[in-house]
């Protein structure tokens, strides 16, 4: 039997092993055989560890049915998203108009409109030109024919727009667009520094501490620590879902009973919240706990006209700090004990401002948006500014003030809805210095509904271009030090409260559309897909568990951008809206801690009936019927025609790019105009599955 004759190893690199034997036969065609070792002609030859048809037909089926699975699912998701539009703008069933109330609101909504309809006319026009070959006009190589020889109106009509459109409307759209460039460049420079800086405290692992342990005795005779007087104030309005929680987390404050004070500080006007509150403080009261229930009678002001006036108690005068919580804050026992030591010895701080955390971040994608914003705003520019300036902006909760810091700086004034931002920049023209503490962690909520997002974002938009028109004097006559006045002036104001909200307007929800129809004037790729993503990248960075959410947190920001431009103008031009505050909405959502401690409470059935000995039995009664869930409402979705109407403009500009061949273009008006839609028929908010 002739040996088997194996040719694969002819072409490999290695240094060949064996000895040769030459072989002459009368066929030409096999001349030559190299045999690398006695035994190798008489081996069986191995089977192919590849895989074989079957095996390869079983693959290509398993990534043929995840790709009809993908399919199927982007067709029921686009199935619901048209049954949806269908019910809800069609139909209108349970949906509601969003108010316009104010004239600058209708304005913003008739310009959006007048540029919806410039643009479908336009767009209509370009498909007449484009199937009828009148673009090619726009080659400056061709002949264009003069009027007379042009047949057609319609023709003559395009050739115009042509004209007009390059010399008039081009360079006024690549001005603006330029000066837009100009400005996200600059701030996007700004978020590149603070990043830096956060890395670098990271780095050195920078923070403020405590020396020395100040509650450890080490003198028989003396306390090792002098427990200074704190008052801690919660102020709240028509807090029903929340009021119970907060303020029993607060009355669990590991301080000493007869160094603290707590005030709740109740601006409800509806009578039944009120009389829960104040059972609630009277049974904490009767466990021991210095607590008292303030109401106010003339309630003006909101809330700084509510702290105003917890503040002029003549007892106020025995306290050195005070400690805000919001209605929906909860926190740690231990809250006191790591804030209030950062005071001594430090006679120049003013402000210890605690952190942020949230106990339903990932209750639907708006609240996940939400996580990854604030979750920014505090690891990046609050904690690289605390460490590096010694300022920021106060949150208005979850903080310690010192008092004589409060009352040098002329303590709360009823004259913006940011009043915690205005005493902040009062107290540092003052010469105060503020602590932030990222690892003191408060737990509270955010809002669940873009409802109640939406007028958040108004009030924190509008609030501090009120305040820059009314405290731009103070800093520019104040008596620190250039520079930082310069950064009150173009970092803190300008830049982060109204150049943000300006050029992502302007640049993404105006510009980049009417650039499909003005292609003169077209915006780089840079500009639209890769810093924008870079930025977002950064923005995640310090909530990565977020990072599957960096394209929807790129395109709705840039649809909030709507909602905080309008802000914006009414806060700087002082329109009705820029002093208007509604208290957000909250849901009541408890943390795993919260329902611990519930539970131990329900254990302890003959404490209760201890606090509750002195009620009569229709008291309790009435109690129970106030303390009952209410009736669950179904929820009525609103409609928000300025998204709507954005909406239907990016996506009409995508038709424009499409025709142009602008790949990125079109993906990114396509999803922007889809994420304008969404929020447009309040879908973000819906719960997740």
């Amino acid at each position: 039997m002739a040996p088997g004759l194996d040719f694969s190893d002819w072409g490999a690199m290695e240094t060949r092993k064996g000895t040769p034997v030459v072989v002459k036969m009368d066929n030409p065609n096999y001349s030559v055989v190299e045999i690398e070792d006695p035994d190798a002609a008489f081996r069986p030859v191995e089977k192919s560890r590849g895989k074989n048809a079957k095996q390869v037909t079983w693959v290509l089926l398993l990534k043929a049915h995840r790709a009809v699975g993908c399919v199927a699912w982007m067709a029921t998701l686009f199935w619901a998203l048209l049954g949806t539009i269908k019910k809800r703008l069609i139909f209108r069933q349970d949906v509601g108009m969003a108010s316009e109330k104010l004239g600058k609101g209708k304005l913003l909504f008739t310009v959006i409109k007048a540029f919806l309809v410039i643009s479908l006319t336009i767009l209509a026009f370009e498909i007449i030109a484009y199937f009828n070959g009148w673009h090619y006009f726009q080659n400056p190589s061709l002949h264009i024919p003069r009027t007379s020889d042009i047949q057609g109106l319609f023709h003559l009509v395009y050739v115009t727009w042509l004209w007009f459109r390059a010399d008039y409307i081009a360079p006024l759209i690549q001005a603006l667009s330029k000066f837009c460039v100009a400005l996200f460049l600059i701030q996007s420079a700004d978020r590149m520094v603070l990043c830096l800086g956060c890395f670098w405290i990271k780095y050195k692992k920078i923070k403020p501490r405590i020396e020395g342990n100040p509650f450890k005795s080490n003198d028989v005779e003396g306390s090792g620590y002098d427990y200074p007087m704190v008052l801690v104030q919660i102020p709240m309005c028509n807090e029903r879902e929340v009021y119970e929680q907060s303020i029993s987390a607060v009355c669990q404050l590991d301080w000493p009973k007869d160094r603290l004070l707590i005030q709740v500080l109740d601006d409800s006007d509806d009578e039944s919240i009120q009389c829960l509150i104040k059972t609630e403080v009277a049974t904490w009261n009767q466990r021991g706990i210095n607590i008292i229930y303030r109401h106010r009678l003339i309630r003006t002001g909101y809330k700084a006209g509510n702290l105003k006036s917890a503040m002029s108690c003549e007892y106020i005068q025995a306290y050195e700090f005070v400690a805000i919580f919001d209605a929906d804050f909860q926190p740690n026992p231990d809250f006191l004990k790591q804030t209030v030591p950062h005071f001594k010895d430090n006679p120049e701080l003013g402000l210890v401002q605690a952190r942020w955390t949230f106990v339903n971040k990932d209750e639907n994608l708006l609240t996940r948006l939400q996580n990854i914003n604030l979750c920014f705003h505090f690891e990046v520019e609050q904690q690289v500014n605390g460490v590096f300036l010694n300022f920021f902006g106060f949150n208005g909760t979850a903080g310690v003030w010192r008092i004589r810091a409060l009352e040098e700086s002329g303590g709360w004034l009823e004259r913006t809805t940011v009043e915690d931002m205005d005493i902040a920049v009062r107290a540092h023209l003052n010469g105060w210095k503020f602590i932030f503490l990222n690892d003191v962690k408060v737990l509270c909520e955010v809002p669940e509904s873009y409802e109640a997002y939406r007028k958040q974002q108004h009030r924190w938009h509008s609030g501090p271009m009120h305040l820059f028109r009314l405290c731009l004097p103070a800093i520019i006559t104040s008596k620190i030090a250039i520079w930082k006045k310069a950064n009150l002036i173009l970092l803190f104001f300008l830049l982060r409260k109204l150049i943000l909200p300006f050029y992502s307007f302007t640049l993404f929800c105006i510009i980049l559309p009417l650039t499909m129809f003005v292609p003169e004037a077209e915006l780089p790729v840079w500009v639209i897909c890769y810093v924008p993503v870079f930025m977002s990248f950064l923005n995640i960075l310090p909530a990565p568990k977020s990072f599957p959410f960096i394209v929807p947190y790129l395109l709705f920001e840039n649809t909030m951008s709507v909602t905080k431009f309008n802000a914006m103008v009414s806060g700087l031009f002082k329109l009705g809206s820029s002093y208007e505050w509604v208290v957000t909405k909250k849901a009541g959502r408890s943390s795993e801690s919260d329902l611990l401690a519930a539970a131990e409470r329900e254990s302890k059935t003959t404490n209760q009936l201890q606090i509750q000995r002195g009620a009569s039995e229709s008291e309790l009664i009435e109690l129970n019927r106030l303390k009952a869930a209410p009736v669950p409402v179904k929820r009525v979705n609103k409609i928000y025609r300025k998204e709507l109407t954005l909406a239907f403009l990016l996506l009409t500009a995508s038709v424009r790019s499409l025709l142009s061949a602008q790949g990125v273009h079109f993906y990114f008006l396509l999803f922007q105009g889809v994420t304008f839609l969404l929020v447009g028929l309040d879908l973000i908010g819906e719960q997740m599955s």
